[in-house]
């Protein structure tokens, strides 16, 4: 085949690559060996036709190309070496090669150059270097390639003390810049960490001879991303590396894969072993250059005395040697099972990397703990994720081995889970490990801080099984938490705080907390105030862990709130009811006001404790809005759009009617509502309240406003949100009915929420409004007109037709 289209031109060549890329028979390696030998046979016959004879020229693969990893897309990194001999017959060739590759609509990388250029260009150029480094020869003069190749690997090799912290220094830069490919939901395959390009820098240290990767699974990993992209090019028909959401159940498909989240997996699986590896060798990288700079000046200056001792004491079998935790060497990994948690806690705890060799020989050697755990076994976990950030390294350096898998065979389910929720930075596996980081940091506060590490490490184990994962959750916790060897009343506890570690954070923002029935509730699932103390911990640390969407100022303080109430409940106290809640003086005086003058009056109050320092937070706790309205019907969608226009964000909306004084006719609702400027500073009042008259008597269209800003309205391309669902949430409270609702974000939301509630002829009494990423989450407490709860069935019609409304 491949003489076939040497000999056929450029038409042979395309018809012999199509052919091959649609052969279903033969992909992968084998497929990216026969493209790039294919391309080769068409080149070199591009080649003699143009030089026939020549002495002095070469053409060479450089790059991808010239490993033979050429990808359905790939370009044709290409070098036209010669001697300087003949340099008017050398730009002709070149032609004669780049104007075919070109005609074909093939993606080009090309340089002209002698041996000298080549050689100096490398040597101010890392990129150009590493590209030699792959060099290849296709066709012309082999002697000169040979020589430029032995030329460029001497040089890599006697400038390596100096090229490779630069070569490191290029990779921490691009993996800031592109994030972590085991992490990312749209990650890019080839730049970000773990990627193909840090393969690439890991074959360049190996070239040097002065560190070697750990090739256990490294070329495996490097051919899996590569067939991932292989089926990225062949399904888009485009030249990318970047794994795009709309396109991964089309790659999935061509890789025979079950769907979108087994292809991720799989990357995430490949891009782990790939940063590790780099994390081993770069580390080793830093041990050899310190050692041939610093050594020299010591024997100096000890002057061929006693070296100083070089292994220091952590634990039972476990020493520090050279900046790393090895074993010592009475050691015996197969008669203390105990021995990789103890190693990982002293690592942990000393703030150093686990070496790499230590941990295989723990692995070889390891055999299961019994059940339950021995004492040791347990503290020395304990002790591993109480360590704070170091724990995170270390306890990768255990997984890479498998040693996690078989002290917690249940890891295996959400080990490289991805979370398709955006407001994740991590996956399932990791943002257990970042919860117990942050948790450690609460270690102080709370009476148990073992039953809080070891919920962290649990609390989200259920995402790897169907249904309710805080139901599963439970289940496996209960499980897990008896095998490590806790009592059965602490067992218990575990297993609580995993099943109802959302309870607080989803109660604090979606519901009431002036309604006895939310805090009651709240008491009954948490049973006791040493859980809620936990509960109360554990919430903010998987907030943190989550991501900054996820945790705020705002949110913090609802849930304080919260815990507050229900410790008073657990404490035997009973919960104010709010319909006994009396008017405060500003109240009374805005409803006077409101019914003196026939409109609404504004009241615009800041925080009253400005924050002590800049805020980045994403959610502030923003500011009280009071507002006095005479009552009548679509109060609701108007304030909700007036605030929408003026790019008010909305936390909490109360509305109540409200009883005026004796002698005082007409009635007035009042909403106490509290908001955040999206960016820049507050409205005036002033402004909010003209715009709100005219959207009461209907002079000012908001509905047509908010259309111009949803049409302009930034999405994610290719992003299409999952439809909005209306439910009503049960016996949640003795007032009213609540119905939630989950929606995609978006500017106008509340008020076409609003709108359709004033069409279904129900009253709102409040609003909780909580937003995670571009996810709405909103809880409205809703009457009949005779101010109480719905009837079911009546509950159940609004829900569905407010769904309906927000699908439109």
């Amino acid at each position: 085949m491949h003489g076939q289209a040497e000999n056929s031109g450029p038409g042979g060549y395309a018809a012999a690559r199509l052919r091959l890329l649609n052969e279903k028979a033969r992909s992968g390696p084998p497929r990216r060996s026969a493209l790039a030998g294919l391309t080769d046979d068409w080149l070199a016959g591009l080649f003699a036709a143009g030089a026939p004879g020549a002495r002095g020229v070469s053409l060479v693969a450089v790059g991808g190309y010239g490993r033979a990893e050429l990808s359905p897309r790939s370009d044709l990194d290409l070098l036209l070496l010669h001697d300087g001999s003949a340099t008017g017959a050398v730009s002709a060739l070149a032609d004669r090669l780049w104007y075919p590759v070109w005609d074909l609509g093939l993606a080009l990388d090309h340089s002209v150059r002698t041996p000298a250029e080549a050689r100096r260009t490398a040597g101010e150029d890392l990129k150009v270097q590493l590209g030699l480094l792959d060099a290849r020869h296709i066709a012309g003069d082999l002697g000169l390639t040979t020589a430029l190749r032995t030329t460029v690997l001497a040089d890599w090799r006697n400038q390596a003390p100096k090229r490779l912290p630069a070569l490191r220094e290029l990779c921490e830069e691009r993996a800031a810049r592109q994030g972590e490919l085991q992490y990312l939901l749209e990650p890019d395959l080839k730049e970000a960490r773990g990627g193909l390009r840090d393969v690439t820098a890991l074959r360049a240290v190996a070239a040097s001879w002065l560190a070697d990767a750990p090739r256990e699974g490294l070329a495996e990993a490097r051919s899996g991303l590569l067939d991932v992209r292989d089926a990225l090019h062949l399904t888009t028909g485009r030249a990318t590396d970047r794994l795009a959401l709309q396109e991964q159940d089309q790659v999935a498909a061509e890789l025979g894969l079950l769907d979108a989240d087994a292809l991720l997996r799989q990357v995430y699986e490949a891009a782990r072993v790939i940063a590790y590896a780099g994390d081993v060798t770069w580390r080793e990288v830093g041990r050899v250059l310190r050692s041939r700079s610093v050594r020299p000046r010591l024997r100096a200056m000890l002057g061929g005395g006693k070296p100083a001792p070089e292994r220091s004491p952590l634990a039972e079998g476990v020493v520090e040697h050279d900046g790393e935790v090895v074993l010592a060497r009475a050691a015996r990994p197969d008669r203390d099972p105990v021995l990789p948690l103890r190693a990982a806690a002293a690592a942990a705890q000393a703030g150093l990397p686990l070496n790499l060799h230590a941990v295989r020989r723990m692995a070889a050697g390891a055999r299961a703990l019994p059940s339950p755990w021995p004492a040791e076994a347990r503290q020395q976990l304990l002790t591993l994720l109480g360590s704070g950030r170091p724990t995170v390294d270390v306890w990768e350096a255990l997984e890479a081995e498998g040693l996690i898998s078989l002290l917690l065979p249940d890891w295996d389910r959400v080990r490289c889970r991805p979370q398709r929720n955006a407001v994740h930075l991590w996956t399932v596996d990791r943002h257990l490990i970042e919860t117990a980081v942050r948790a450690s940091a609460f270690t102080r506060r709370v009476s148990r801080p073992d039953l809080l590490l070891i919920a962290a490490l649990l609390h989200d184990i259920g995402k790897g099984w169907p249904g309710d994962h805080s139901v599963a959750g439970e289940v496996i916790a209960r499980d897990v938490a008896a095998r490590i060897g806790f009592d059965p009343a602490d067992v218990t506890m575990v297993a609580t705080l995993v099943r109802h570690h959302l309870l607080l954070v989803e109660t604090a923002t979606r519901r009431d907390l002036d309604d006895p029935a939310t805090v009651r509730s709240v008491a009954e699932a948490v049973g006791s105030p040493g859980t809620l103390e936990l509960l109360h911990a554990l919430t903010e640390a998987d907030a943190l862990a989550t991501g900054p969407a996820a945790w705020s100022s705002w949110r913090a303080a609802l849930v304080a709130d919260l815990v507050k109430r229900v410790s008073a409940v657990l404490a035997g106290q009973t919960p104010p009811d709010p319909e006994e809640a009396l008017p405060t003086a500003q109240h009374e005086r805005l409803a006077l006001e409101a019914v003196a003058t026939g409109a609404p009056v504004l009241s615009l109050r800041a925080q009253t404790e400005p924050a002590a320092e800049p805020s980045d937070d994403p959610e502030p706790l923003g500011v009280e809005l009071l507002i006095a309205v005479p009552e009548q019907a679509g109060v609701l969608p108007a304030v909700a759009g007036v605030l929408a226009m003026h790019r008010l964000t909305v936390r909490t909306a109360e509305l109540r009617s409200l009883d005026l004084p004796d002698g005082v006719d007409g009635s007035v609702l009042l909403l106490d509502w509290r908001v955040a400027a999206e960016y820049g500073s507050l409205p005036q009042a002033a402004r909010l309240r003209a715009d709100l008259v005219r959207a009461l008597d209907g002079s000012l269209d908001i509905s047509a406003r908010l259309a111009e800003r949803d049409a302009a309205y930034p999405r994610r391309r290719g992003v299409v949100a999952p439809p909005p669902r209306v439910t009503v949430a049960p016996a949640a409270s003795r007032h009213a009915t609540v119905i939630e609702v989950r929606a995609q974000d978006a500017p106008g939301l509340l008020f076409r929420i609003g709108r359709a509630l004033e069409d279904a002829a129900v009253r709102v009494r409040s609003a909780h409004v909580s937003t995670l990423g571009a996810n709405a989450v909103d809880a409205f407490y809703v009457t009949q007109e005779q101010g109480v709860p719905l009837p079911g069935e009546e509950a159940v019609a609004v829900a569905r037709k407010l769904e309906e409304a927000l699908r439109a």
